[in-house]
């Protein structure tokens, strides 16, 4: 039986692992493959990192979770690999169902993360990281989209948030929208409207994306009249939402409407307690590298409290 696992291994749960280790809580760190995408996180699908504190000439997203992982190592952290299928928390120690051998635990850190919603067409699968994006406040201003023209798919306050963040950087933002009118909210809607550097165009959806080595432009096409254009860009950013990978808890945790695990005020805990969630997976809000390694330093400082009230 673990102290404490840790599922996930992106910022947050490497911060966790980091923290628990130098504890000497001997944590165990799940690292899943296939449900909610690779070990890592999302910045294993990230070039460069200008926004992470230390690295003032920027640095590339594998290479600042190969950092974390090494220094998690160096502490005694210990990684598996297996999705976890399923949860026990109705007793101690806590059950985790997990693909490749089932674990115990004292204490669960959940950071899961979120998965970016993206287009399921080829040619943005081709074009990830090389001009597409999901992320305007990671990626946005990076010198190969500043002063050029930008394109943002959606409808709804994440898209229009996106593209008006965007505006300080490009020469242009173009927004694509399938309807042929806003979800997002009036004062959201107001706002893009009301921007000289926002173009709006409804009733449209991608078609395919065109460039060399990286996005040069979008052909896309109109759903009413099916007429076809090209449209130039140097970069295409989804603003069509966030899922939180939860799935495997099957309604062993609160969650909000919006699948996220919901914690207590000024905590990480949840419903549960002896669970903890931490990084993008309990954060709707900011989903940036950065908040998700400070909740995963809270997220072990409550855990080790939580372990010494049962004597570990």
């Amino acid at each position: 039986m673990e102290k404490i696992v840790i599922i996930g291994s992106g910022p947050a749960g490497l911060t966790a692992a980091i923290y628990s280790g130098r504890a000497n809580l001997q944590p165990l760190v799940v690292e899943g493959f296939q449900t909610g995408g690779q070990s890592g996180g999302q910045l294993m699908t990230t070039t460069e990192v200008e926004n992470y504190p230390g690295f003032e000439q920027s640095i590339m997203g594998p290479e600042l979770i190969s950092k974390m992982r090494t220094q998690a190592e160096r502490f005694g952290t210990r990684f598996v690999s297996g999705d976890i299928l399923g949860v026990d928390f109705s007793t101690q120690p806590f059950k985790l169902n997990r693909s490749s051998g089932d674990l115990e635990a004292r204490c669960v850190l959940i950071a899961t993360g979120a998965r970016a919603n993206i287009l399921d067409h080829p040619s943005v699968k081709k074009y990830w990281g090389k001009g597409v994006s999901a992320c305007a406040t990671c990626d946005g201003a990076l010198p190969v989209f500043r002063n050029k023209p930008i394109m943002v798919i959606g409808g709804g306050d994440s898209a229009i948030e996106e593209a008006l963040f965007l505006t300080k950087f490009a020469s242009k933002v173009i927004i694509l929208h399938r309807r042929d009118a806003f979800r997002a909210s009036k004062i959201m809607q107001k706002r893009a409207f009301e921007n000289s550097k926002i173009e709006i165009i409804f009733d449209s959806v991608i078609e395919d994306l065109f460039g060399e080595k990286f996005v040069q432009g979008a052909k896309i096409k109109n759903i009413k009249t099916a007429e076809l254009k090209d449209v130039q860009c140097s970069g295409i950013f989804m603003g069509i939402g966030h899922t939180p990978n939860t799935s495997f808890l099957n309604g062993a945790l609160q969650l909000d409407e919006k699948g996220y695990i919901v914690t207590k005020p000024f905590s990480t805990a949840t419903s549960i307690k002896g669970v903890f969630a931490c990084g993008d997976v309990s954060d709707p809000q900011y989903r940036q590298a950065i908040t998700a390694a400070g909740s995963g330093c809270a997220a072990s400082i409550e855990a080790e409290r939580y372990l010494s009230e049962l004597g570990e």
